[in-house]
């Protein structure tokens, strides 16, 4: 059996690819851009909050939805896996696509909380991590990365100033392509778990 901070580290490297925060920096500094200080601090906490949410209540009723549609997790392993490789595609060929809120009031949860935060890729890893690592572990390195997160977009103009906007592109792509490896094993555990399941 893995140790839980070896299982720890399996949850927390998908996570980070999947969540990409590093890409969420020129896209969050533009949304906020004229914004106080404090206005900033309260968008950021209400996007971690939104996140949060979101993650949870799809980590938690994510099982019963499978039960219900009578998919297995091989299937899921396998969809999922060509959805995150597809997301990363995307991501790696693709350049900065920008947003503008219409209201700062719910700027922080819409579209910063999701999906800039969390999205399709992060909500597709987490299902998959629980399964293979257990829920404690999952919900831990979800919370830890978006710390995190929340971390990286309080000093976000800061870095993006320091990385510079050749930078920032750099390990967001970076990111992507490891996320497009992951999903390639993933999708691969999947099709193992299909081809060597018993027949009915």
């Amino acid at each position: 059996m893995t140790d839980p901070v070896h299982r720890f580290w399996l949850c927390f490297v998908p996570l980070f690819a999947a969540l990409n925060p590093i890409s969420v920096v020129p896209l969050f500094a533009g949304l906020v851009d004229g914004l106080s200080l404090e206005r900033r601090r309260r968008i950021v906490v209400q996007s971690l909050a939104t996140a949060s949410a979101v993650s949870l209540a799809f980590l938690i009723g994510g099982q019963a939805l499978f039960r219900m549609l009578g998919v297995t997790v091989a299937d899921f392993m396998v969809a999922g896996g060509l959805l995150l490789f597809l997301i990363s595609l995307r991501d790696l060929t693709q350049g900065e696509t920008h947003h503008r809120a219409r209201s700062d009031d719910a700027l922080g949860a819409v579209p910063i909380g999701v999906p800039l935060i969390v999205g399709p890729a992060t909500l597709t890893t987490l299902l998959l991590l629980n399964d293979q690592h257990g829920t404690g572990v999952t919900i831990a390195a979800l919370l830890v990365n978006l710390v995190l997160v929340g971390f990286i977009l309080h000093f976000a103009a800061g870095i993006q100033r320091w990385l510079g906007k050749a930078g920032t592109r750099a390990l967001a792509k970076v990111s992507a392509l490891l996320l497009a490896a992951i999903a390639v094993k993933i999708a691969r555990r999947g099709l193992e778990q299909l081809i060597a399941a018993p027949r009915a």
